[in-house]
């Protein structure tokens, strides 16, 4: 008996000691690296999946308090007119370019449809899906948007036409039409006094745009309201065709099982961007001639001044080139996301990768490899040289083959064309699911080239649709030098390192991150940053802090104050089924009135250009006359 009872004490004592140790441990881990402790991901990856949020979870996923007093309000601020039943003309168009580029021209196009009182045809983009092996029963556009939403949603605002009348085919397939190519941030003031005339004399013209966009990113305050129709046409008129919505919305859905979060990284490592700011020495072998060779071909069509080869860490340390995807995933544990983090990679095209091909020559039998053996001859022999290795067709094909033979590079294939149109598609899902994240981080963003980017529209959305949700905004040439300091031990970084990477990163989510945020992306593509113009504030304690650009353009601080029927908390989807109501009345909706003075617009006696600057003021330019 006595036995018996030390032996419990024994092993009460010893179950103590091993519950001290291990709290001593935890205690001493997390005290001297917190941004790695592996224990505390799991029990907040434990969290997730029963439903409960810890206050880990809560500060890798949780909302931002600081952006949650906005709200989307696209809806026009005063008396709007219908357009006017007798138009100046037709507009059509056709856009080159990726995704990003074709849905900034789109929110262009209609811009100026209503800016010269013109009647838009749907545009047309990628030249013909035709020869890239696309079904015949779609169009350019009902390839990636639903047509009838976007005339539908746009009654308002312009008449859309799908097609030219029959009338008018013929004469456009002889050219007899005039064709503009403007740049991609050409003035108001170009259209009004080039186009327009033009426009009402032969009451047809055409557009073709090639970069990205068709007018400048940042109008007058005057012209506010031509904003907040870019902001309609990006945010909801524009709605991905029925079966790519499913698709998408089945991704997003498959990424929550079990109610865990998801973060999206989009590393934006397109080749063009690449050679267009020398990051060719960040690759290796074949990928570093592949961005030179982009390069050279920008010098000669003088898209680029500069030298052929330049030094990619002195730009990399500018800011100019991408932070990797080695680099993301330490600033992400840094900033304390576990291991088992659910990351989905977007970006239809990512340079630097090879497709894998399964066409490798079949193995040998054993008796095949006998009957070799057999036949070999006496032994012993001298060895015969190691045969050549065989050239597999991913060798022969694509840009792995022409690079390593030719100095050229090669027409595209049918095979490539195809590819070319499906990225659209890609793309398009990729948007959707990272407009959906819990988390964004770009990995190459406001690159500064002045061509629209995926990841500024995906984080323009997310502005516009929930302010507060968590988008990351790093500043590449800080982190750029914090990796320098602790690029010897960078994946066993000290402690003073992870609390730097932590305190940038959550500022970046937050206004400061924003402002300096939209000094970069609002003067190239407004839909990156569509404040203050498209969004109000509700009623909060805190009162922003005006902020403008160098030109006095108000960037943040100058939103509205949210019409009496918008609650706090209203979600998009409640914003925009209120503007669908609005549009399906077609009557004029009591929140369009504030305090705003009215500008006069088109078909009045003045001008729609008065609302412009630096215009002349002794001219008259009504597009109606």
């Amino acid at each position: 008996m006595f036995l018996k009872s030390k032996i419990k004490v024994a092993a009460c004592l010893g179950l103590l000691l091993s519950i001290s140790s291990l709290i001593l441990h935890l205690f001493l881990a997390r005290s001297s690296n917190a941004g790695y402790n592996s224990l505390i991901g799991f029990g907040d990856d434990f969290a997730s999946a029963i439903g409960v949020q810890g206050p880990k979870s809560r500060k890798l996923w949780g909302a931002v308090e600081t952006l949650e007093s906005l709200k989307p309000y696209a809806n026009p601020r005063r008396s709007y007119l219908l357009p006017s039943e007798r138009s100046n003309g037709i507009i059509y168009a056709k856009i080159f370019g990726g995704f990003e580029q074709i849905k900034s021209s789109i929110c262009d196009l209609v811009t100026i449809s209503r800016l010269l009182n013109a009647t838009l045809v749907i545009p047309e983009f990628q030249e013909s899906l035709k020869s890239k092996g696309v079904s015949s029963k779609f169009k350019s556009f009902s390839y990636l948007y639903d047509e009838d939403h976007f005339i539908t949603s746009l009654t308002n605002d312009i008449k859309i036409i799908k097609i030219l009348p029959d009338s008018l085919k013929a004469a456009r397939k002889r050219n007899e039409f005039h064709i503009f190519k403007p740049a991609n941030s050409a003035s108001p003031r170009y259209y009004i006094k080039d186009v327009l005339p033009e426009l009402k004399k032969s009451k047809v013209i055409g557009l073709v745009i090639s970069n990205g966009g068709c007018l400048q990113s940042i109008l007058p305050s005057s012209m506010s309201e031509y904003q907040r129709l870019r902001c309609r046409v990006a945010f909801h008129a524009l709605h991905f065709r029925p079966e790519l919505q499913v698709l998408g919305r089945r991704m997003v859905e498959r990424l929550r099982q079990w109610g865990r979060p998801y973060l999206v990284f989009h590393p934006g490592l397109v080749r063009e961007i690449l050679a267009y700011h020398g990051c060719a020495e960040l690759f290796q072998d074949v990928h570093t001639e592949l961005i030179q060779y982009k390069r050279k071909q920008m010098i000669k069509r003088k898209i680029i001044d500069e030298d052929l080869s330049v030094d990619s860490r002195i730009r990399k340390e500018n800011g100019s080139c991408p932070i990797m995807p080695e680099e993301v995933g330490i600033l992400l544990r840094a900033m304390g996301y576990p291991p088992k983090t659910r990351i989905y990679l977007a970006g239809s095209e990512i340079f630097g990768g090879q497709q894998s091909y399964s066409e490798f020559p079949p193995p040998k039998t054993e008796e095949q490899l006998k009957n070799e053996w057999n036949k070999a001859g006496p032994r012993p022999r001298p060895l015969p040289p190691p045969p050549d290795r065989p050239i597999y067709k991913h060798e022969k094909e694509g840009w792995y083959g022409w690079i390593t033979e030719n100095d050229t590079e090669p027409e595209p294939t049918p095979s490539d064309l195809r590819m070319q149109a499906h990225r659209l598609l890609w793309d398009a899902l990729d948007y959707i699911v990272s407009v959906e994240a819990d988390a964004f981080f770009p990995g190459f963003n406001n690159d500064g080239s002045g061509w629209p980017d995926f990841s500024g529209l995906v984080m323009g959305h997310r502005l516009y649709e929930i302010a507060s949700s968590r988008t990351y905004r790093p500043d590449r040439k800080f982190l750029a030098q914090l990796f320098n300091i602790s690029r010897e031990n960078m994946y066993h970084p000290k402690h003073n390192w992870t609390l730097a990477v932590e305190e940038h990163l959550n500022k970046s989510i937050g206004v400061a991150g924003l402002v300096r945020e939209s000094l970069f992306s609002k003067p190239y593509s407004f839909l990156s940053h569509p404040l203050p113009e498209c969004a109000c504030r509700v009623s909060s304690s805190e009162i922003p802090k005006l902020v403008k650009s160098r030109d006095g353009a108000i960037l943040y601080g100058g939103e509205d104050k949210c019409p009496k029927w918008m609650k706090h908390g209203m979600d998009a989807a409640s914003v925009e089924s209120q503007t669908e109501d609005t549009e399906n009345n077609g009557a004029e909706s009591p929140d369009y009135e504030s305090d705003l003075v009215d500008q006069p617009d088109v078909g009045e006696n003045t001008s729609r250009m008065e609302a412009s600057t630096n215009f002349d003021q002794d001219e008259e330019m009504d597009p109606n006359d």
